[in-house]
């Protein structure tokens, strides 16, 4: 089997500008395919619906990676999480996202692809995606050359893309306009539909892609939607809705019945990392298994869907390295001697040392996101003990870095060059990092490594970022790892916490962790998401989602809450109450402690998140644009208001798309 096939790809960029129909601004909910080419000519060809499901596949990495150099879209959603806060500390006051109780607003600081959050790149980005799969549904049934069973596994393929996009949407918006068809008019009078419903419909459509797409097996290329990306995102949208049991057999059925492993022993391409004289890299599975050139393949039976992002398919730039890793040469930064701690010399630079080269290592990181000191420390522990054996936060094989690894590469400092970075001072105990937040954090290696090809070809290069022009950036849609992990969820649900623990310990167990899980509970569960699923997961949206969980379970968190029917309907900065996803948040992260933090080019940070900020609200673009009807605001939002008329089942919505006056 074969990448995206490229004649495809080609066809793709000849007709990106069909699918890209208009953009999603003010009028986004206008869903017009209109273009240079007639769509009624276009989608009537199998050609034509190839090229916009082509297209529909190529946007699923436009939901990480918006090819920002100082940012990805990801990174805003994991700033709303327990492991990861805002930490570019020089940014504008407008821009930085300490505050986010205070700064999130449905007129304000909903950021679009600039150095701040890209919270309006996700819903963007989103609508997008929802516009291209719906020209497919749109077009179908008018292509006469093609028979039932072809038109329903393209029809399936486009309800995956669709699902996916609504799947996170919901659970990072709420309650949103459903739309589903591309339109001939301008509809101006959307009304909102709750998330529920939308997940009801989620559940329907993915039911008919699991039954028609096809199985990756029977499929020529990888990059495409096959059953087993249905299956995944099904069980995630049985457990949304309740139907726990559903979830686990499908669970079930997709670990035994489909071909697919964990990887357990190292694969694929041997890669040593950025320079093995600097920081040794121990082969092990880990670091195979996400190493971009391994994620895509017959080799790895983990991968249920990968998304291709290489030179040769108009690679979109991830620079994980820059974006999540820490500011370690900061000019402020200094050794025990007060020089500069880090150095990143090129390598035809007389000073360069290629046992001492961490900018080929580890790149310039900026530290846009950076780790919670939960994420580098609390997360680990389990059963009481710190496990460093286990290969996801292991220095020793070299895939997690610690600050204290790195080590002095200034020549002007000959008696501190070669030893390891201090925070303190040996002596006086004086703090040598000014910026804690940006510039001293542990990290894990492995899941932000890329190779910079351009870095690599040019001796001059001192800045190495990660997967930028002529790089492989290829990323994780799905892997069963997850799957094992919303098993265990399915079984914590019905009440088999002891089951759900042998789903946790098999991927504990791969990671050769020391410790293991004789019962569960969710928060069990959350935490290995967290270790496992790190930059592949969408974390908010994945704590929202099992904030729903919970509360429809009933089934109490960690500390022994339950949460009710106002799960979503909370507001405030208290300690006490919210849903499951804010109890993370506070307790978890740096969030709400009541105190400032002078660092950067900020005088006072003050790092507060709200219990409204579960969801983020509907921009008011959107609202003002939809001047026919009023789409709903999320609680606690200036503009929510009770009275207006939400749809609470999906077919009254789709039903009621028709009406454009």
């Amino acid at each position: 089997m074969k990448h995206l096939n490229k004649n495809l790809c080609k066809s793709i960029f000849s007709i990106a500008s069909v699918a890209m129909l208009i953009g999603c601004s003010d009028n986004y909910l206008g869903q017009d395919p209109l273009s240079f080419y007639e769509p009624s000519a276009t989608y009537s060809t199998e050609s034509g619906l190839q090229a916009a499901l082509a297209v529909c596949d190529r946007h699923l990495r436009y939901m990480y990676t918006s090819g920002n150099t100082n940012n990805a879209p990801i990174a805003s959603d994991y700033i709303f999480s327990d492991i990861g806060i805002y930490g570019k500390t020089d940014a504008t006051a407008t821009d930085l996202q300490d505050d986010l109780a205070t700064k999130i607003q449905p007129t304000s600081g909903l950021l679009d692809n600039g150095d701040g959050n890209h919270i309006m790149t996700l819903w963007n980005e989103s609508f997008n995606g929802i516009k291209y799969a719906n020209t497919v549904l749109s077009y179908i049934d008018k292509v006469e050359t093609l028979g039932d069973e072809v038109k329903n596994a393209y029809k399936g393929r486009a309800y995956f893309h669709r699902a996916i996009k609504y799947y996170n949407l919901v659970f990072w918006f709420g309650d949103l306009p459903l739309v589903t068809r591309i339109i001939d008019v301008p509809k101006q009078n959307y009304k909102s539909t709750k998330k529920e419903a939308i997940l009801q419909m989620l559940v329907h459509d993915l039911e008919f892609a699991v039954k028609y797409v096809s199985s990756q097996k029977d499929m020529t290329y990888y990059g495409m939607v096959n059953q087993e990306a249905c299956m995944q995102l099904l069980i995630k949208c049985y457990l949304a809705v309740g139907e726990y049991s559903k979830a686990e057999q499908m669970a079930t059925d997709l670990i035994n019945n489909h071909g697919l492993a964990l990887m357990t022993e190292p694969f694929g391409t041997n890669n040593p990392g950025g320079n093995s004289e600097t920081w040794k890299i121990t082969r092990n599975v880990i670091w195979d298994l996400h190493r971009a050139e391994n994620k895509i393949g017959s080799f790895n039976k983990e991968c249920i869907l990968g998304i291709p992002n290489m030179s040769t398919q108009a690679l979109v730039a991830f620079t994980a390295m820059r974006i999540f890793g820490p500011f370690w040469n900061n000019g402020g930064l200094v050794d025990p001697s007060g020089k500069s701690a880090g150095l990143r010399p090129a390598r035809n630079a007389s000073t360069y040392d290629p046992t001492a080269s961490w900018v080929e290592v580890l790149g310039r990181g900026i530290a846009t996101m950076r780790l919670s000191n939960f994420a580098q420390n609390g997360l680990w522990v389990v059963n009481g003990e710190m496990d460093r054996q286990d290969l996801r936060h292991n220095s020793e094989v070299g895939n997690w870095v610690n600050m204290t690894d790195l080590t002095y590469n200034n020549p002007d400092s000959p008696e501190w060059y070669g030893k390891h970075y201090r925070l303190y001072h040996p002596e006086t105990n004086a703090l040598l990092c000014p910026d804690t937040i940006r510039s001293w954090f542990d990290h894990p290696l492995y899941k932000v490594f890329y190779n910079d090809a351009v870095s690599d070809a040019n001796p001059s290069a001192n800045e190495w970022q990660g997967a930028r022009s002529g790089s492989n950036g290829n990323l994780y849609q799905f892997r069963l790892a997850e799957t094992y992990l919303l098993r265990a969820e399915a079984k914590l649900y019905q009440g088999r916490a002891d089951e759900a623990a042998e789903d946790v310990n098999i991927i504990r167990r791969r990671a050769n962790a020391k410790q293991m899980y004789t019962t569960v509970n969710i928060g069990d569960i959350a935490n290995e998401r967290a270790r496992e699923l790190f930059l592949e997961e969408f974390r908010k949206v994945e704590l929202t989602r099992i904030s729903m969980c919970l509360a429809k379970s009933g089934v109490p968190d960690e500390w022994g809450n339950t949460y009710g029917t106002d799960w979503d309907k909370q507001s405030g900065t208290t300690l006490t109450g919210g849903s499951y996803w804010y109890q993370r948040c506070v307790k978890y992260s740096i969030y709400n402690r009541g105190y400032t933090i002078a660092s950067g080019n900020a005088t006072a940070l003050n790092y507060t998140i709200d219990k409204r900020n579960l969801f983020w609200p509907v921009p008011n673009s959107a609202i003002t644009a939809n001047n026919k009807a009023e789409l709903a605001q999320n609680y606690g939002y200036d503009g929510y208001n009770t009275s207006i008329q939400i749809w609470d089942n999906w077919q009254d919505a789709v039903a009621d798309e028709e009406k454009t006056e």
